[in-house]
């Protein structure tokens, strides 16, 4: 971030990106401001319009945007096209029988050009319809509450995580139809489940329904952005756990897919009181608004999903060079290959280096040793000190504050997660934990409320809570060392307070 910082147009900007993104790494990065070493070096704002300008032309995003606002089905066609496109040509990679060169030049040309462009591709119509959302809070001004206005997000349409989650929940529905499928879940750990998957002893109906699943979202993972991480489809330990999860849930009215529908519900109710509050014509401008919020906003998860699948396959070809490469006994296990850079890798496919287990084995020690970590700095200076590190600790405290969230009040014990693979969360249990990404989601739809120690009112388990309508604070320094699992808390989505005890 220095050359961000040192910019007089990135140290106002990126700021105010991470107040939405991740709060507390926006008041690090404010208090830094006055070091000489992130003095401003560049001043002139025209190099950034001149980049932001060419994107957007680039990628047709103003008359793009204006024609989704217009008429919401063609971001959708827009979408669905963009996606089969991928999907084509994620299909038409390599041989079987492809040289390992050949596959690092395939995974370059995944990696270079075709996960940076998708972002571009489909955020204009979520963008307009944030725009949407913004301009009917203008509209409304202090007649209407943030808490108000946030509600109109609940239970959004087209977004591909919320469908994902979804789609788990009715798999889980269809187990439980067979008390004998179901207990198989129930008496066992998510990892004998997934002992039982590779070996082919699931019951049949639970084989049926991952399956069905992974056919969709076997490419998702927790952590999904690492390369190096199992893809559900190899792995699908959390997905079986949270199948479990499901299973216990046993009061109708907190079924996920009865809250979702409750969601969309008192949200567009709310575009109704909304509208009636403005009245007249800035009312029905305020009401057609929202509308195009709902009906736009939520294809904001679809770039993130489609990436994923780029780096899937990725991965796939990458492992097939693992293999070449063990079988060569340069490397001592496939999955060693992802502890090499792509030009290793090349040198090793053209038969340069003989034997590459040492430094596997080195870097495998450091990654080890990393993972042990139980706090990652937020902000890391170039000298490896952490200008957090003398923050105060929560020690004593009461209660805990952060960023609101998602609106609303509720009290149950808590259950600290530091990985959600394998995590049994009860129904009505509150989520604490470090931060969220999509793999983490369906945790939600079981949780009676979230506190995550990252996070700003944007970030992706902020949104998603929202979403649920799940109370929820973020940005929460030292949560997981504060809050023990079992304890009473109380979280005030709409204060942004945890208190602890229950209080």
């Amino acid at each position: 971030m220095t050359g961000v910082m040192r910019s007089r147009v990135g140290r106002v900007l990126w700021p105010r990106v991470l107040d939405f993104m991740e709060a507390r790494s926006a008041v690090v990065l404010r208090g830094l401001l006055g070091d000489p070493r992130l003095s401003v070096v560049r001043r002139s704002r025209l190099p950034f319009l001149r980049r932001v300008a060419r994107v957007a032309i680039r990628h047709r995003v103003p008359p793009r945007a204006i024609r989704y606002l217009i008429d919401p089905r063609v971001a959708l066609r827009d979408a669905a096209r963009v996606r089969a496109r991928l999907d084509a040509h994620l299909a038409a990679g390599p041989p079987a029988g492809a040289t390992a060169e050949a596959r690092l030049d395939h995974v370059l040309r995944l990696l270079g050009t075709r996960a940076i462009p998708l972002a571009p591709a489909i955020l204009p119509a979520p963008a307009a319809g944030f725009a949407m959302l913004a301009l009917a809070a203008k509209l409304a001004g202090d007649r209407v509450t943030g808490d108000e206005v946030q509600t109109v997000l609940r239970g959004l349409p087209h977004n591909v995580t919320t469908e994902m989650d979804l789609a788990l929940w009715h798999a889980a529905a269809r187990i439980g139809a067979e008390p004998a499928a179901a207990e198989a879940l129930l008496s066992r750990t998510p990892a004998e489940l997934a002992a039982l998957h590779r070996s082919g002893g699931l019951p049949p109906v639970v084989a049926a329904e991952l399956a069905g699943f992974l056919a969709d979202y076997g490419d998702r993972a927790v952590a999904e952005i690492d390369l190096g991480l199992p893809r559900w489809s190899e792995d699908p330990e959390h997905v079986l756990g949270v199948i479990a999860n499901y299973l216990r849930l046993d009061d109708p009215a907190r079924a996920p897919d009865v809250v979702f529908a409750r969601g969309a519900e008192e949200a567009e109710r709310m575009i109704e009181v909304i509208g009636g509050r403005i009245g007249g014509t800035r009312g029905r401008i305020a009401r057609a608004a929202l509308r195009r919020t709902r009906a736009l906003a939520g294809l904001r998860e679809l770039p993130k999903f489609l990436i994923v699948r780029v780096l899937a396959a990725a991965r796939r070809q990458l492992a097939a060079v693992g293999e070449e490469l063990a079988a060569r006994g340069v490397l001592a296990d496939p999955a060693d290959v992802f502890f090499l850079t792509i030009p290793e890798a090349r040198a090793a496919a053209r038969g340069g280096r003989a034997d590459l287990r040492g430094v596997v084995a080195a870097r495998r020690e450091d990654y080890r040793r990393e993972l042990a970590r139980r706090r990652v700095p937020r902000v890391l200076l170039s000298d490896g000190s952490d200008p957090e590190a003398a923050a105060p600790s929560p020690e004593g405290q009461d209660a805990l504050t952060g960023t609101p969230a998602s609106a609303g009040t509720v009290t149950g014990p808590a259950r600290v997660v530091l990985d959600p693979v394998g995590a049994k969360l009860e129904p009505g249990e509150i989520l604490i934990c470090p931060s969220t990404d999509p793999g983490w989601t369906p945790l939600f739809l079981t949780a009676g409320g979230l506190v995550m120690e990252m996070g700003g009112a944007n970030s992706h388990g902020a949104v998603v809570a929202r979403e649920y309508g799940i109370p929820a604070v973020v940005g929460v320094a030292h949560a997981t060392d504060s809050i023990a699992t079992g304890s009473p808390v109380t979280v005030d989505g709409s204060s942004g307070v945890v208190r602890l005890n229950g209080g």
